[in-house]
């Protein structure tokens, strides 16, 4: 199956990273290189471009897809959230830009083995590297009732949490969940009729909360958003696409707590706490997809950009 993701926010990501033709840039989550192909395009033979990613088909893809263009190419399979020690088996320094991707790419979605789609039957599994040994089977049938709720009601905001959780309890009792189709029944059974009809589709909210608890995403973003911030030269900018309330309240705290971290009183007349900014934030509010890119995208509606750019401490 080809590796595809429609690049969200491609143009706005671009701009914002404002590219030196000779520097050096990391994709953290490259996927199928959509994004990364254009910041290629950018960059000299003299430029660099750092592609990261858990998931070997993905990469496997990059590659491919990376193969025009001149510059110098590195592709990694690793965590994001690793970053540093990427850097320092690469004897690299600093870097120029950094984007990441936050969401689930097309083909991890369609390819119904990898198991993260409600809409087709599939073995539960969902993990973004195939060479971990923890699944959604594991979550969906190891873990407590009470686990299990606060797994979909905090990673899935799902106020039906309580309930899913207790039904998938009950049906596991007879027979451990196997495969997509057999939760999805179960998720809606949970569900009243009338707010199965109402919103997307009941069983949404669930599949995305299992899936960050599979791949531990919120914990490894909390972790990597200072580290992006550390890697980047003097003028480097960090660009973040999040899809989940959740992660974007993680770079939002991130940026304005580097951006303005003094901790004095307000009152106090001049800073004592000695805390200097890094980093400016580019972006105030988050930027998100134009009409016309929801048209031809509907996965984007959720996307949120947020940028910063790495300053002086003064």
């Amino acid at each position: 199956m080809e590796f595809k993701h429609v690049s969200v926010l491609l143009e706005e990501c671009i701009e914002n990273l404002n590219i030196k033709p000779d520097g050096i840039y990391v994709d953290g989550t490259i996927g199928g290189a959509g994004h990364a192909s254009e910041i290629a395009k950018r960059l000299s033979e003299k430029g660099t471009l750092i592609g990261i990613d858990r998931d070997r088909d993905a990469l496997n893809a990059s590659e491919k897809r990376l193969e025009p263009y001149k510059c110098n190419k590195i592709l990694v399979q690793s965590n994001y959230s690793d970053i540093k020690n990427v850097l320092d088996e690469l004897g690299i320094d600093g870097v120029d830009g950094v984007l990441l991707d936050l969401g689930v790419s097309s083909f991890q979605l369609d390819n119904a083995e990898r198991g993260f789609s409600y809409m087709q039957k599939a073995p539960l599994d969902m993990r973004m590297n195939a060479d971990d040994s923890f699944t959604a089977y594991d979550v969906v049938n190891t873990y407590s009732e009470k686990e299990l709720t606060e797994v979909i009601r905090k990673y899935g905001e799902e106020k039906w949490a309580s309930r899913i959780a207790q039904f998938i309890v009950k049906a596991r009792a007879d027979k451990p969940l196997e495969n997509t189709e057999e939760l999805v029944d179960v998720i809606k059974a949970a569900i009243p009729a009338k707010a199965r009809r109402e919103g997307p589709h009941p069983a949404k909210r669930t599949f995305q909360a299992i899936r960050i608890e599979v791949n531990d995403e919120i914990h490894q973003l909390e972790r990597a958003a200072d580290e992006f911030c550390d890697v980047l030269n003097i003028g480097g900018r960090l660009a973040i696409i999040t899809f989940h309330s959740l992660e974007d309240r993680i770079i939002k705290e991130t940026f304005n707590r580097r951006a303005n971290p003094c901790t004095c009183p307000k009152d106090f007349p001049v800073c004592v706490c000695g805390k200097k900014a890094d980093i400016v934030k580019v972006t105030g509010k988050p930027i998100v997809p134009s009409d016309e890119e929801l048209e031809v995208n509907p996965r984007s509606r959720s996307a949120k950009l947020r940028v910063a750019e790495k300053i002086e401490k003064k």
